[in-house]
């Protein structure tokens, strides 16, 4: 009877309207963000400009904030270059309509006039629909530790 139930459940979990928009609105943002990190990687100024929200906002773990304008000089001048931004977590929740946070934890390379740095980062970002797209509209990041070695 037990397992009866719970397959009752999950069948109507799995056909509910509201997980249905929940998942079409995740998989939307999976895009927006995969789109939003190539953009960024290859410094592409028309798709940056497409993606990013005019209010951006962005806060990088070194405590510099960038807005739109300033991200997208920084990208493409060659100022900043991003040769690696690989997520080991992501996950979106949808706190208020048209609002989604996004959280997790990103290997990042960034190169600039300094060097390379090779981080691990944990963050919060924030993607607001506008005019039915999303876009990006803040980024807070901070730098996680190195994991140690294994000892042997």
């Amino acid at each position: 009877m037990r397992s009866l139930l719970l397959t009752l459940v999950a069948f109507c979990l799995a056909f509910s309207p509201c997980v249905r928009a929940e998942d079409a609105r995740t998989a939307a943002l999976t895009t927006a963000d995969d789109a939003r990190v190539a953009a960024t990687k290859s410094a592409d100024r028309e798709k940056l400009a497409a993606i990013l929200s005019d209010d951006l906002r962005y806060a990088h773990s070194s405590g510099t904030v960038d807005t739109k304008q300033s991200f997208i000089e920084s990208l493409t001048t060659g100022r900043t270059k991003y040769v690696a931004l690989d997520y080991e977590e992501r996950a979106f929740t949808f706190p208020a309509p048209g609002i989604a946070l996004m959280t997790g934890r990103a290997h990042v390379k960034v190169a600039n006039a300094t060097g390379e740095v090779d981080m691990l980062l944990s963050f919060l970002s924030v993607w607001r629909e506008e005019n039915g797209h999303w876009r990006f509209l803040a980024w807070q990041s901070c730098k996680l530790p190195v994991p140690a070695a294994p000892q042997r």
